[in-house]
């Protein structure tokens, strides 16, 4: 029998319910002092919800008399926890029966979501790396982001949730958004030992929670309880255990006829030795936890330092190669407050700071000699991360009645800087191209490796508010609210370092052929090697505001059927560094309906589905290069000398107009009702779900779910000027009585948008209505999703746990989302992707995020009473494999953009047509000892990571030439591979 239990995607409660006779009352205590109770209905029902986390002692109440009770019943986030009295309902005698209850329902009959939760004793039992994406790879359908993608925290991971992008997932702690502030990218995660309960949406969720059309990972802290509890962790990851990864050689293909590689000399010659190129660290950790004052006022403090080092070689092509020894300090620290008020008002307050600070050493290498030099220089320091502060309140107005109130804080840094960098000397690139008639055919360096610096002064912040009120009338339970977020930057974006410009040095196979005539920059001539200076500054500040509100009914239609139906309205402004709006999206309706069907009554075979759309909001960076003054140059030379102290060209002879821009970023701020379509979409998904959860015995269970995903809309920048002027003049407008934008414009690839041209008399603005073909394009944005998931699980009784997962899948159109992962572009949003038609041809296939089979299986196993054995393992299919090359069977430049059409060697070159990547196999095994004469409260732990030592390519170099006709030595190289295989030993003790 199913009950309805309101399901908060971000919540940090759990709900009890059951059978028992009608008129009779159910109250729980709980381990954190709360004491609650309801009357059972005339159905036969009760209900108690809004629990936060812990055990609770359930009793059946008649007459005023304890007849049974369920002790140490453990409830779920988010998740209904079935205990029934049937047995109890009839009695006649007064005194009490006790049961003790330690596991869960094998199926929630409850709920109507899609999603995998990982607990503090799962977390305990496996051998996982220690953050909220590591964790969530064990959920099915999500695969590892590219490499080329880091999130919040210096060096962290990002991931993918059914082929979404990577910055489309939300992060939540203790119900309040931590997802990174700027970019969206990944989020901030709990100290690992405070970790309660880790809920992994994979869709389905309901209309109190959106801003996602990936998926969602919450983390539910730990809290304090009647009784005291402490203790510690020592966790060291030793160098020796550890592997190196594999070295590369610069590619030696069989190129096509009438191609060459830039440099032949290089092919088959070494391009990055990764001999010794490993990390070691070491992390302590310690936590205490009880009452200030019992039955009312608890705490809950953990602690965590972190300290990683290791070693880092540049390849041989770097301007000047190096060892890199670095260090990262990772301190985190997690507060919780918890105090019951009275029995129906609970305040709580949680304080998080996560927090990471990087810096690198510089030492000269030499490939010929492979021998390691003086200190020269340093790698950008770091310090990123944030402080968030979060109080909920909760208010039991009757049992029928509840009402929420969560504001949060989110204070974070962004700062970087390079120690003794000059203000002199510029960032060198391709020295190995450098004419050898100059540098007799040893490139000359200046020993710069730094391009980008950020100004010091950057950081964000967000705050937030969300009310929540929910109400049971009889079959029905309400509940409606607001979620309104809002973020600030200050000081984004990045420039060249040094003295604000770059050199780049390249050398074109055919030395006649104009470098990029789209942009009026001719032919080098000669032995074809040429210079280019790039001028790049996008330092801004921006704000967006988000609001929500919504309104849900979960309805028991039956005994067996729970229907949960829900609408949400969305709204977003993003404003640029003037605190002007430039894009508002309003009255944005998101319907949810949810379905579980408890198909015997037992809870034995539950049979769900969801419908839904969701929608996602335009972070911050979006202002960056998008909303914002920016400057984007090159300038084109050939040259007769080099410096041979700085590496500076000399005797400049100009091959174009001077300083271009193929987006038009020459340092104008932009129109803010011009930059972006007045009638604008946000991006949106729709999602539709059906599964079953079946149980074989009671200690197994498998099932099944079909996903398909369809967006609906995207949004991205388009870059062609002349396109729009030529539909202003196709629309009898007078091109001199309207000013047309040089630079980029934000829109929804595949509808028709209406652009707004500031008049030149100054009189208002005049509207442009562009459509798809207007632009060039022959379609519009397209991502589908489906998959199978398939899974066979035993819970854990006591003596082992294990999970068997398979999904089959397939994403394909012609729109990953907001990044691109084929070069690693992670200006939301504004990709290259639809800058100009000639970089869409060839782009409908499968997407960077497509994984067609996956197999993910973890386990425990105590083998003896002090020991226990675990695993986890993950082997999935490769990524496509991407070629961009320059445009058609003549290598032409018509977007001026070199080599970054989907053509290769003058073929189409659709994602995934020359390949895969190859399978990755990742097998982590651990061993646990708990000694009985500790009273098992001392354990000592052994990890093995990557067991196989897999060091297969995660990412490769698609960029295919450097010139037309001119092959990169680089292309298809490794430019990120798996971790090779690492050891980490524990010691814990718990009291």
């Amino acid at each position: 029998m199913g009950l309805a239990g309101v399901t908060f995607a971000q919540s940090t409660t759990g709900t009890i319910f059951g059978q028992a006779q009608a008129g009779q009352t159910v109250s729980v205590t709980g381990s954190t002092g709360i004491s609650r109770s309801a009357t059972v209905d005339n159905a036969g029902r009760y209900r108690i919800s809004n629990l936060p986390l812990g055990t609770y002692s359930v009793t059946l109440q008649k007459d005023g008399a304890a007849v049974d009770t369920r002790n140490n019943v453990s409830i779920t986030v988010n998740a209904g926890t079935e205990v029934s009295f049937a047995s109890a309902a009839s009695a006649s005698s007064l005194s009490a029966v006790t049961v003790t209850a330690n596991a869960l329902p094998a199926i929630d009959v409850s709920s109507v979501d899609s999603r995998t939760v990982i607990t503090s004793q799962d977390l305990e039992r496996l051998p996982l790396g220690r953050s909220a994406e590591a964790i969530a790879l064990l959920a099915p359908g999500v695969v590892a982001g590219s490499d080329y993608f880091s999130g919040q925290k210096a060096g962290s991971s990002v991931v993918s949730f059914g082929g979404a992008g990577v910055s489309e997932n939300a992060y939540y702690i203790n119900g309040y958004n931590t997802s990174d502030p700027l970019k969206n990218l990944g989020g901030v995660g709990l100290p690992y030992g405070a970790i309660d309960q880790q809920e992994i949406y994979t869709g389905g969720y309901s209309a109190m929670y959106g801003r996602s059309d990936g998926g969602v990972i919450s983390q539910v802290g730990k809290r304090g309880s009647n009784d005291w509890h402490f203790g510690g962790q020592v966790m060291w990851s030793p160098k020796f255990l550890a592997s190196d990864p594999k070295s590369l050689t610069y590619p030696n293909a069989q190129l096509p006829a009438g191609y060459g590689y830039t440099t032949p000399a290089l092919a088959g010659t070494p391009y990055r030795t990764r001999k010794d190129n490993v990390s070691w660290n070491t992390v302590y950790s310690a936590y205490i936890g009880g009452p200030l004052v019992q039955d009312k006022l608890y705490m809950f403090v953990a602690a965590e330092a972190e300290k990683k080092e290791g070693k880092s070689t540049s390849t041989a092509a770097a301007a000047q190669p190096y060892n890199n020894y670095y260090t990262y300090d990772i301190p985190k620290y997690y507060v919780k407050l918890d105090w019951n008020i009275n029995d129906s008002n609970i305040l709580e307050l949680t304080s998080i700071s996560n927090k990471t600070s990087y810096e690198g050493d510089f030492y000269k290498f030499d490939y010929k000699t492979q021998t390691t030099g003086a200190l020269f220089g340093h790698d950008t320091s770091t310090k990123t991360g944030s402080d968030i502060y979060v109080g909920k309140y909760t208010s039991y107005i009757t049992d029928s009645l509840t009402f929420t109130a969560t504001y949060g804080q989110n204070r974070a840094i962004d700062y970087s800087a390079v120690p003794g960098l000059s203000p002199t000397l510029p960032y060198l690139s391709g020295v190995t191209a450098q004419n050898p008639a100059i540098t007799g055919g040893t490139p000359i360096r200046n020993g710069v490796t730094t391009l980008y610096v950020k100004d010091p002064n950057a950081h964000n912040k967000t705050h937030g508010l969300r009310l929540d009120l929910e109400y049971k009338l009889g079959d029905h339970t309400l509940a409606g609210g607001i979620d309104n977020m809002h973020y600030s930057a200050v000081d984004e974006g990045q420039q060249v370092g040094g003295p604000g410009y770059a050199w780049y040095y390249s050398k074109s196979a055919k030395p006649n052929v104009a470098i990029n005539p789209a942009l009026g920059v001719g032919a080098p001539g000669g032995a074809g090697y040429y210079a280019r200076r790039l001028n790049f500054v996008t330092t801004t500040s921006m704000q967006v505001d988000q609001k929500a509100q919504y309104i849900e009914d979960r309805w028991q239609v039956t005994d067996r059927w729970l229907v949960n139906v829900g609408l949400r309205n969305d709204q977003f402004t993003n404003y640029n560094s003037a605190g002007q709006a430039y894009v508002k999206n309003s009255d944005q309706w998101a319907p949810r309906l949810g379905v579980s069907w408890d198909a015997f009554g037992d809870s034995t075979l539950k049979v769900f589905g969801n419908l839904g759309r969701y929608y996602l909001a335009l972070p911050n960076s979006v202002a960056i290069r998008g909303a914002s003054a920016s400057t984007y140059t090159w300038e084109y030379f050939t040259y007769t000398g080099i410096d041979p102290k700085t590496g500076i060209p000399t005797g400049l002879k100009p091959l174009g107009p001077g300083p271009v821009s193929t987006n038009g970023e020459y340092g104008h701020a932009p129109d803010p009702k011009s930059v972006a379509a007045s009638d604008l979409k946000s991006q949106y998904q729709d999602e539709a779900i059906l599964g079953f959860n079946k149980m074989l015995t009671a200690d197994w269970l498998f099932g099944a779910k079909a996903t398909l995903r369809e967006l609906q809309t995207a949004i991205d920048d388009v870059c062609s000027p002349d396109a729009l002027e030529a539909k202003v003049v196709a629309s009898g407008i007078n091109p001199n009585s309207v000013e047309v934008p040089s630079g980029c414009l934000i829109f929804n690839p595949g509808e028709t948008n209406s652009f707004l041209l500031k008049n030149t008399n100054g009189s208002g603005y005049t509207k442009v209505r562009m459509s798809t073909s207007d632009w060039g394009f022959t379609s519009g944005a397209k991502r589908k999703y489906y998959a199978l998931d398939l899974f066979l699980e035993h819970p854990f009784d006591g003596k082992w746990m294990g999970r068997l997962d398979y999904t089959f899948s397939r994403s394909y159109g012609n729109t990953e989302g907001q990044v691109l992962s084929t070069i690693g572009q992670d200006d939301i949003s504004k990709t290259q992707d639809w800058d100009t038609a000639p970089l869409m041809v060839n782009s409908n296939g499968v997407l960077s995020n497509d994984r067609t089979h996956q197999l993910k299986a973890y386990g425990s196993y105590q083998v003896a009473d002090e020991w226990m054995v675990s695993g986890a393992l993950r082997a999935m299919s490769g990524a496509p494999i991407a070629c961009l090359g320059y445009y058609g069977t003549n290598e032409s430049n018509p977007s001026g953009y070199g080599s970054r059409y989907r053509w290769c060697a003058g073929k189409p070159s659709t994602l995934g047509t020359i390949g895969r990547m190859p399978w990755t196999k990742l097998l982590d095994l651990g061993v646990t000892y708990r000694p009985a004469f500790a009273d098992k409260k001392l354990a000592f732990n052994f990890n093995i990571f990557n067991v196989l030592n897999e060091r297969k390519p995660t990412v490769l170099d698609a960029t295919y030439e450097t010139a037309p006709f001119t092959v990169s030595n680089t292309f298809g190289t490794a430019t990120y591979q798996t971790t090779p295989r690492y050891g980490r030993f524990a010691v814990t003790y718990d009291f």
